[in-house]
């Protein structure tokens, strides 16, 4: 049988980089990469032309394409994790501001529905009390999947985010970092934050994980597995995970965050109902661990 040649999206993890650079290969297939930067911007395509066989996708992103009927395939490798205290910014000059103090506010994100808003979100509402719906969301761009009807406040086109933060337009941001000294984080010391978050949940919060074509894991289950296996494989290559695992492989080791950004996307109107585990994955998928 001839070697299959796939089309992949991943962005340029360390424990991606064996794989991307060929010296990890796979008897069954070629990966064929094509560099977006950001990552992100691989997501649109793949979820409404599904562009590629293989690429990294944001959870949410993912959760909202099933609940749409996309052909696509989880992957219970994850990309990217990382603790979100830190990814929300305000503007101190126009007077203190806390997570408890958004109520009213004008808030600006990317997109609603970015997976790193939707953790912030469920931060805020399920620890600090925030009712979401009274805050004024300001976007910037159309989520990925383009059947969700956002009823969010669109910027100006020529306005950018951290620059109408700094002008005294928007209260505050999420998703977004600055060296800027003018702005200061929203959680007053979100390290120390995280730590107890994770503490009390668990959990880590996963941003990025990897789908592949429903098309490939009909025709090809033996690929599919076999990708999954030549991640897993660069990944205990890079060497022991930290504490905690900021990149969980398997279905059990990602139980806890996907219950949760289910949970949360859920609460926020992102997903029509709150999916079980097992629902997220195929056959052959959940059988990677």
């Amino acid at each position: 049988m001839d070697r299959l040649k796939l089309k992949a999206v991943l962005g340029s993890h360390p424990h991606v980089q064996a794989v991307k650079g060929g010296e990890l290969r796979s008897d069954l297939f070629d990966l064929d990469f094509i560099e977006y930067t950001p990552t992100n911007t691989a997501f649109k395509p793949m979820v409404r032309e599904q562009a590629f066989d293989v690429c990294e996708m944001a959870i949410v992103t993912y959760l909202m394409a099933k609940a749409h009927g996309k052909p696509l395939v989880l992957l219970p490798a994850t990309m990217l994790g990382r603790f979100q205290h830190s990814y929300a910014l305000y503007n101190p000059s126009h007077g203190t501001l806390g997570p408890s103090d958004l109520e009213g506010k004008r808030v600006g994100i990317r997109s609603f529905t970015t997976t790193t808003g939707a953790w912030i979100r469920g931060i805020l509402a399920n620890d600090y009390g925030v009712d979401l719906d009274n805050i004024r969301w300001v976007t910037f761009e159309d989520p990925h999947v383009a059947e969700y009807v956002d009823t969010t406040e669109r910027a100006p086109k020529d306005k950018k985010i951290l620059q109408m933060l700094l002008d005294g337009e928007l209260d505050a941001v999420l998703g977004e970092t600055s060296n800027d000294p003018r702005l200061k984080p929203l959680f007053p010391d979100p390290a120390t934050e995280a730590a107890k978050w994770y503490a009390r949940r668990g959990v880590v919060p996963i941003n990025h994980l990897v789908v592949v074509t429903e098309r490939l894991a009909t025709s090809r289950p033996d690929v599919v597995a076999g990708v999954y296996d030549l991640l897993k494989r660069n990944k205990a290559q890079v060497g022991p995970a930290a504490t905690p695992d900021l990149a969980p492989f398997g279905i059990e080791a990602n139980r806890k965050p996907l219950e949760l950004i289910v949970d949360y996307a859920f609460q926020q109107a992102l997903i029509p109902r709150r999916y079980a585990v097992e629902e997220l994955f195929d056959e052959t998928a959940r059988g990677l661990n």
